[in-house]
């Protein structure tokens, strides 16, 4: 193995004197895992998470982003004289990495979304990275905001999305300036039987707070209000205020009792599809449908979601994939290193992208990219101007209810009743 980095080998050394001082020899050990009264540490198969067995540096991630950072990872233990591992966690990762990390017995780095951070900081399940949100004027002003929590840069950003506004270019050719014109031109091709559906937004019957976030924001409604430092404030609800009702009053025009452009029948498990086999005129979605609709063959074009005629711009949630340092972690100086150094580089940022496929946060890359493929430029401009997800624990008691809100105003339920009752749920949840 090649010889250790400066860092690392004084990282190695802090690792070993603090295994050799902890309480308690190895024979005492080893006698302990054998006591006839133990019970057997439970299986894989039984957890759904991979044992960390003794590698340097464990990385739990999913399955999509495991091959593009086994690449980066595998690289950067070459270089620094230390194994890797780069482990899949193929369901509730959040969950399992809080778990694991609680028992000591999870990874050194974890790979997740930035609207985690305020979950995983209320269980101590991370630690701040040790470079500052200044450190990285090289990435997107959104991304830096959203890995940073009361203050404190916790993780680092390296893919971004958020939705966008897909057209079929056959069936409306010209781009709508307005919400208000892709509703008209989605409605006109239904009507003249072109289409069966006129603007796919997934509704279904449990609703999708997060789709309808660019209407609800356009027509002045907030989840929560921002304190003087920036941060999501929890006692700030507007679900319930005037922009919400606004917003219901809005979507219950446009929905079953009303034009019908939005109805139940559309959901996530239909609306790509249905777009995609050019049943739809308009789409809302993020960068994950692009490859089903270039697949298919639909001619398409993809604009930032517009705003309703005459009121605020539409804002959607942006979502940041990021690295994280786990605070139980056996060896947090590799897991800091690999990050400061492994990660925050074009080439491995380059590797993330291609691997990953979302557009990357890291600037220099997404214009080398966004020359080949203009479709990251115009899904980046739309994380830009949208609002990062709030990762606020107080966040995990509104989708729900918001969602259901949604669906029955679209249904033809009273929207101002609804809006009203649905923000004393969530602020009784959140209380």
């Amino acid at each position: 193995m090649r010889p250790l980095s400066p860092k690392l080998a004084a990282a190695a050394g802090i690792v070993f004197l603090l295994s050799a001082c902890g309480g308690g020899g190895g024979e005492a050990a080893t006698s302990s895992s054998s006591s006839s009264t133990s019970e057997p540490a439970p299986s894989e198969s039984e957890t759904g998470v991979p044992a960390r067995g003794d590698a340097d540096l464990v990385i739990w991630t999913d399955e999509l982003k495991a091959p593009a950072i086994r690449e980066v990872a595998e690289g950067f233990g070459e270089d620094n004289g230390i194994s890797v591992d780069v482990q899949v966690v193929s369901a509730d990762l959040q969950a399992n990495f809080i778990t694991a990390n609680t028992a000591n017995n999870g990874p050194d780095v974890v790979v997740g979304a930035h609207d985690w951070i305020g979950n995983m900081v209320q269980n101590g399940a991370i630690d701040p990275l040790q470079i500052t949100a200044g450190d990285l004027s090289g990435y997107g002003d959104v991304a830096v905001q959203a890995t940073t929590y009361d203050g404190q840069l916790y993780g680092l950003p390296y893919g971004v999305e958020a939705l966008a506004l897909y057209r079929n270019t056959d069936i409306v050719p010209d781009e709508p300036a307005t919400l208000d014109d892709a509703f008209a031109a989605g409605l006109a091709a239904k009507t003249a039987g072109t289409v069966e559906s006129a603007f796919n937004l997934p509704v279904g019957e449990l609703g999708d707070a997060y789709h309808m976030e660019p209407l609800y924001t356009s027509m002045g409604g907030v989840i929560f209000d921002r304190d003087a430092e920036g941060s999501y404030d929890p006692a700030t609800l507007g679900v319930g205020g005037p922009g919400s009702i606004a917003a219901a009053q809005k979507i219950y025009e446009l929905g079953e009792a009303g034009s019908g452009v939005l109805n139940r029948s559309i959901t996530g498990d239909n609306s790509i599809a249905l777009f995609a086999d050019g049943k739809a005129a308009f789409l809302l979605s993020g960068p994950w449908a692009l490859a089903d609709v270039e697949a298919s063959g639909t001619p398409y074009a993809i604009q930032p979601v517009p705003g309703f005629a005459g009121q605020q711009p539409a804002t959607p949630f942006a979502g940041v994939q990021a690295f994280f340092v786990a605070s139980n972690g056996q060896n947090k100086s590799f897991a800091q290193e690999f990050i400061q150094s492994g990660m925050n580089n074009e080439e491995a940022m380059t590797t993330m992208y291609e691997g990953a496929g979302l557009p990357p946060a890291m600037t220099s890359v997404r214009e080398a990219v966004g020359t080949e493929n203009p479709e990251v430029e115009i899904f980046a401009a739309a994380a830009e101007g949208g609002d990062p997800m709030p990762a606020i624990p107080a966040m995990a008691s509104v989708f729900e209810p918001l969602g259901k809100a949604y669906s029955a105003i679209v249904g033809g339920a009273d929207p101002t009743q609804t809006m009203t009752d649905t923000g004393t749920t969530i602020k009784d949840a959140i209380s």
